[in-house]
């Protein structure tokens, strides 16, 4: 579409400047140009490291400007002539076609749609209007996955997840920022949250099995009409801070998998203060050292079973009973009973939560 776009303007300022000018792609092939017989033609002035410059230069009797998306152009324009009146038809045709195509994309691009929808910078009342001039299919179950990148390659990240998903009709993968990439999967009806694990799950391995790019998902929940996308992206960011805090192992979070992990992370910092105050009335949970800290986290994990925890852990019953008893004397709780040990595992990912000082949404 950008190339009948770019053909119509040049073809109206043929007559306004005397001059042959057209526009090159990326793949080095002229797509406009105010000389029909030069479209199609592969430009032998301009190579890939040109794109990557914003800088106006000149070669072969001509003017170059490339325009299009920061930092990285998508197009180069040129005007016939190496001289000052050339370098001028030059920016002022690069600003004309980059906002054409600017407008043109925020009118008519479908994924431009979606990236608003989900950043909410569009209206709600504008939503449904937008999606039936785009013929955007509205009621449909989609979710919303958040890729963030968190070794750099290379390698684009995103070029990799979009050739995953190239049904760009049902599927969207937008760029949010240098780190996040957010695909917006059609799913059918219904479909098990396990289901959706496999897929993060595939896309993790094959950024770090193939292109040695680390990643970790976040995955919203399943949204039935457009407007709801803006909640499953925000859930998806929320999975991702919150697995950040209280699952440092996992790559794949799921919003519906949180847990009491969700419930903690939407306190106020101050409320989760005076919660830590009222159960360590004795000492603070900072007066227990690591040796300790790590018998209570195996005994948690082997269901406050002391014979398992002591086997697990290699020492004797005894010892870890003293252990146990030694934790009651410093903070009051007895961990083998039920309603304390809750406490205290609510306590530790409470003071966990405010050491990471997590970003909100």
């Amino acid at each position: 579409m950008s190339n009948r776009l770019f053909q119509g303007v040049v073809h109206q300022m043929r007559d306004a400047i005397d001059r042959t000018i057209g526009v090159i792609d990326e793949s080095m092939a002229i797509i406009a140009c105010s000389d029909l017989g030069r479209i199609g033609e592969l430009s032998e002035s301009v190579s890939a490291e040109s794109f990557s410059a914003q800088d106006m230069f000149a070669k072969n009797g001509y003017t170059y400007k490339p325009f299009g998306s920061q930092p990285h152009s998508e197009y180069i324009l040129f005007v016939e002539g190496e001289d000052e009146q050339a370098q001028r038809y030059a920016a002022l045709l690069a600003v004309s076609l980059s906002s054409i195509k600017q407008y043109y994309d925020e009118k008519y691009d479908r994924g431009n749609f979606v990236k608003n929808v989900i950043l909410d910078n569009i209206l709600p009342g504008d939503i449904y209007l937008k999606a039936r001039e785009l013929r955007f299919t509205s009621d449909v179950s989609r979710v919303v996955l958040l890729i963030r990148i968190s070794s750099r390659t290379d390698i684009s990240a995103f070029d990799i997840v979009q050739n995953l998903f190239p049904d760009k009709n049902k599927d969207f993968v937008i760029n949010i920022n240098e780190t996040d990439i957010a695909l917006i999967k059609e799913i059918r009806a219904g479909i098990d949250s396990k289901d959706l694990e496999k897929l993060a799950r595939s896309i993790v391995d094959t950024l770090g099995g193939e292109f040695y790019t680390q990643a970790t998902v976040g995955i919203g929940t399943v949204v039935e009409g457009i407007k709801d996308l803006a909640r499953s992206f925000k859930e998806a960011q929320v999975a991702l801070e919150v697995g950040k805090v209280f699952d440092t192992e996992k790559v794949i979070v799921s919003y519906d998998n949180l847990g009491i992990a969700r419930l903690i992370y939407q306190l106020p910092t101050t409320l989760c203060e005076m919660f830590l105050r009222e159960v360590f009335k004795k000492n603070s949970i900072d007066s227990l050292d690591q040796e300790t800290l790590f018998t209570i986290q195996r005994f948690f994990e082997n269901s406050l079973n002391v014979s398992e925890t002591s086997r697990k852990l290699f020492v004797h019953r005894n010892t870890l009973v003293y252990r146990l008893e030694k934790i009651k004397r410093l903070t009051g709780l007895d961990l083998r009973e039920f309603d304390d040990a809750i406490i205290f595992k609510v306590a530790l990912m409470v003071k966990k939560y405010l050491m990471a000082n997590p970003v909100k949404y």
